[in-house]
């Protein structure tokens, strides 16, 4: 059904076809850079076509008794001058072009004088209903009936006056038929180029903002895998630093604990660097965590010192993957930064409810315990609490942070698995 006929196939495929293709690019090519050039050309073609067979024979056509003024040479150079030269700005102002010229033609046939260089007022009705304005060419198309007429009464002694007119006014009809269906097609021509162009520019935007998100998650991942396991590595440390003279054990233990870590953190960093690379089948790809990895997650943080109590509700497991990869950072993010604000001798409680399609995520610590009050979380650059809410926009959740009551800090978030409906559902 979309495919072309075969004849259309072989007519484009054609030699002669494709070279007087090439011809007319070329021609436009030079009439772009050079537009005199047509417009002299179509003088000198009608100059040489229709005035010359005038001055050699002039006197109207033989054969018909038609009566028509003989008039010296000179004078007939001066009307063929008055009907063609106009021609010369017929692109660059159509409606005066044929105002001149219609002039002429009816003036030269008031007085009954036959040239072949009439030709021209067809050529600047043509011209008109290409290059002019479209509310001047209804009356030139008057004009042009009157002028006809003029010239259908004058031969109406030879020919009788319905066939002259119908013939010249179907003339008239082939020029700016003609002309029209051009200014259609370059109209259409310039709608499909800024079409194009259009496309393209959004192609690039989307490409762009392709990019852009795809740097935003990847900033967002590269946060959260790389703060949370710093915090633990310099919790592990801390503590590992003030063990190491009372009781080396916790020292070496303190030392293996963040091993395992910046091993992991290296693991990590590796698949998503993997991913970025789009490496399908490189060595240690693995599935992004999910909610059975908040259970390591908390042994994590307690391995740097903070008591960490995790519980849940409902059916967590049953969550998708991409729900299950968003509670987990949201949880991560949420304890790194108890480790980072609060210090290692706080305590945190991990709730996690799923309530068939809402997932309710709590998160509260105790707070500092020795070195006076808890920083605000997004003081050192707002990466945390922003990735948190960003995560959560994703299910069209809310996150609220604050002081809790009785001291520490809480981060609670809240996932909505159901899609919003569409906009025909809310409007029936």
């Amino acid at each position: 059904m979309g495919l072309p006929p075969a004849g259309l196939d072989a007519l484009g495929g054609h030699p002669l076809v494709a070279h007087a293709a090439r011809a007319g690019q070329r021609l436009r090519l030079l009439d772009a850079d050079r537009p005199w050039l047509l417009d002299t050309a179509v003088v000198i073609a009608v100059s040489v076509l229709f005035c010359i067979p005038d001055l050699v024979h002039s006197g109207g056509p033989r054969g018909m008794r038609i009566h028509a003024t003989r008039l010296p040479p000179a004078g007939t150079l001066v009307l063929q001058a008055a009907l063609v030269v106009p021609l010369w700005w017929r692109r660059r102002a159509p409606s005066a072009t044929f105002g001149v010229v219609a002039a002429v033609f009816i003036v030269q046939w008031t007085v009954m004088v036959w040239l072949r260089a009439d030709v021209a007022l067809l050529i600047a009705l043509y011209s008109l209903a290409v290059h002019g304005r479209l509310r001047h060419l209804p009356w030139a198309c008057a004009v042009m009936a009157a002028a006809l007429g003029v010239v259908a009464f004058r031969v109406s002694t030879a020919v009788f006056f319905g066939d002259a007119l119908f013939f010249l006014v179907s003339a008239a009809t082939a020029s700016v038929a003609t002309g029209l269906v051009l200014r259609i097609r370059r109209a259409h021509l310039a709608a499909l180029r800024e079409r194009a162009i259009r496309l393209e520019i959004e192609r690039d935007q989307r490409t762009e903002l392709a990019a852009a998100a795809e740097r935003a998650r990847v900033a967002r991942e590269m946060h959260d895998i790389i703060g949370h396991n710093l915090s633990v590595i310099i919790g592990l440390a801390d503590g590992g630093a003030h063990a190491a003279e009372a009781n080396p054990q916790r020292g070496r233990q303190a030392l293996e604990l963040i091993a395992g870590t910046g091993r992991q953190a290296l693991g990590e960093m590796r698949r998503m660097l993997g991913v970025l690379r789009d490496r399908q089948d490189g060595p240690g790809l693995r599935p992004q965590p999910g909610v059975a990895d908040l259970e390591d997650l908390c042994e994590r943080i307690r391995s740097a010192g903070p008591r960490v109590l995790y519980r849940t509700v409902g059916a967590p497991e049953s969550l998708d993957p991409a729900a299950q990869l968003t509670v987990y950072r949201i949880v991560q993010e949420a304890l790194t930064n108890t480790l980072k604000h609060a210090g290692p001798r706080t305590s945190a409680e991990v709730h996690l409810t799923v309530d068939e399609a809402v997932v309710r995520i709590r998160v509260q610590d105790s707070g500092q315990r020795a070195d006076g009050p808890r920083a605000v979380p997004p003081g050192d650059g707002g990466q945390g609490l922003s990735g948190i809410s960003e995560r959560a926009a994703l299910f069209d959740g809310t996150v609220t942070a604050g002081p809790a009551p009785g001291g520490g800090w809480t981060v609670e978030a809240v996932l909505n698995l159901n899609p919003p409906p569409a906009p025909e559902s809310r409007a029936t």
